[in-house]
């Protein structure tokens, strides 16, 4: 599968992977802060049935490493350094097990290896009734949302994910019907076996429970040579809620 991608800067190369229900502009303002003050080829990648990557019947962790290993080959990328975030941490965290020659630092933001119930209903629901109705403008696609997402910057993360067709007429990017299929394998555990043991960093955000202290002896028998550090006042979404300190913490870590 050919993926999307933005691609910024020159140096070595940085791919980072974006989590459930988002897409490489996510990551651009990091991305383009580590492309022009540390040197890195940022590789903001779309994973399959998100963005503008191809849309697909179905969606595992297996076929998403399989996916970033054909996209660095095409790119002829090697030894890079791979971020992944939540659902794009459990792809990266396989690929660096499954392919560890491509990987030579591994950072994993707010995710453990094991298995998650499925958390997303509500949110599967409201960009059901999105995909549904027939919407004029984003401010109506926001209100329509509301009702089911309270929170204004969980609603705007999605709304990432509206594209419009053409004058007042809107439909998503992320292929929903394949996602809400699959949603069991979201939450799917790392198989025990699988471990790499190059350098690998987890970032926790501080308000968020994804990332539990007695998940830490576990995750160190798969990722031996780990760091793990918190990011104070900081929920799932780390990144882009403490983008300063989450920056001088990957800076530090490589």
């Amino acid at each position: 599968m050919k993926l999307n991608s933005i691609i910024i800067g020159e140096g070595s190369p940085l791919v980072i992977l974006h989590g459930f229900l988002g897409m490489s502009d996510n990551w651009k303002t990091i991305g383009s802060k580590l492309a022009k003050e540390k040197e890195f080829q940022v590789h903001l990648i779309d994973q399959r049935n998100h963005g503008k990557s191809p849309h697909a019947n179905e969606h595992s962790y297996e076929l998403m490493a399989e996916d970033l290993k054909e996209y660095c080959q095409q790119h002829t990328l090697k030894n890079i350094v791979l971020i992944g975030h939540s659902m794009g941490g459990k792809t990266a965290m396989l690929a660096a097990a499954n392919y560890p020659e491509l990987v030579e630092k591994l950072i994993v933001v707010d995710i453990a290896p094991k298995y998650y119930e499925p958390h997303h209903q509500q949110i599967l629901d409201g960009l059901t009734a999105l995909e549904k109705a027939d919407l004029e403008s984003r401010q109506e696609a926001d209100t329509l949302l509301s009702e089911f997402i309270s929170e204004k910057p969980v609603r705007l993360f999605l709304l990432k994910n509206l594209n419009r067709k053409s004058e007042g007429t809107y439909n998503l990017k992320v292929n929903l019907e394949t996602l809400k299929n699959n949603i069991e394998e979201i939450g799917r555990a790392l198989p025990q076996d699988k471990t790499f043991k190059g350098p690998t960093l987890f970032i926790k955000g501080g308000n968020s429970n994804y990332i539990k202290e007695t998940d830490k002896d576990a995750i160190r028998k798969q990722f031996p040579k780990v760091d793990f550090k918190e990011i104070e006042n900081a929920g799932h979404w780390v990144h882009a809620e403490k983008i300063n300190e989450f920056y001088s913490t990957v800076i530090n870590f490589l």
